[in-house]
């Protein structure tokens, strides 16, 4: 199934029956990703007094439970409601669900005791091109990052200059292969969170 698309006077084909998955999938036990200090993402059949939802146990179906938390233990989506006080939903705020993305390769410099990507990489990466999204893959890019323990190993992360160079080059979806944008230690500041999304800039 190919797709014509027409973006930004420029003709694009895409086989549709061919799709590239680069999310990490959700399972049930301690070999999924994990980071902030949390228990391992659980999945099992639903149990209400003598029913246990699962064909084995003799239920007509298997009929799970899911318990995960997205920041944690899974491909996922967040707006600037992520840090502000007041509720703003991911659904409410994305208006387009298509976007030209750019997936740039860098492996994280080394910046006293930190791992980071910086602006000069982003830059350097980006060049003049105009993206609606980036997706950040970093190196090493081994298959043990779907099952990678993040929790006290200060993983790698954006500095504040390279997220706000972002937001004023005009990137609206970042997407990236680690747990946060910012470092896992520093007390709450959020630096690269703030500077994306542009909350308390003044």
């Amino acid at each position: 199934m190919i797709a014509s698309i027409h973006y930004n006077s420029r003709n694009y084909k895409i086989d549709l029956s061919k799709p590239l998955d680069i999310s990490i999938a959700l399972r049930g036990d301690s070999k999924n990703v994990n980071a902030w200090y949390i228990d391992p993402p659980n999945i099992g059949p639903h149990i209400d007094g003598d029913f246990i939802g699962s064909v084995s146990h003799g239920a007509s179906t298997n009929f799970n439970d899911i318990w995960f938390n997205p920041h944690a233990h899974v491909t996922h989506t967040e707006c600037f409601g992520h840090i502000t006080k007041e509720f703003h939903s991911v659904n409410k705020q994305l208006k387009q669900f298509f976007a030209l993305a750019e997936v740039v390769t860098v492996a994280p410099e080394k910046e006293g005791e930190d791992f980071v990507i910086s602006k000069k990489q982003l830059q350097f990466n980006l060049g003049n091109k105009k993206r609606d999204a980036l997706v950040i893959r970093t190196l090493p890019n081994l298959k043990d990052k779907k099952r990678a323990q993040y929790s006290n190993t200060n993983p790698p992360y954006v500095t504040e200059e390279a997220a706000l160079y972002l937001n004023k080059k005009g990137i609206m979806h970042l997407l990236i292969d680690l747990p946060s944008v910012d470092r896992e230690y520093d007390n709450g500041a959020l630096l690269a969170h703030k500077a994306f999304w542009g909350v308390g800039a003044k």
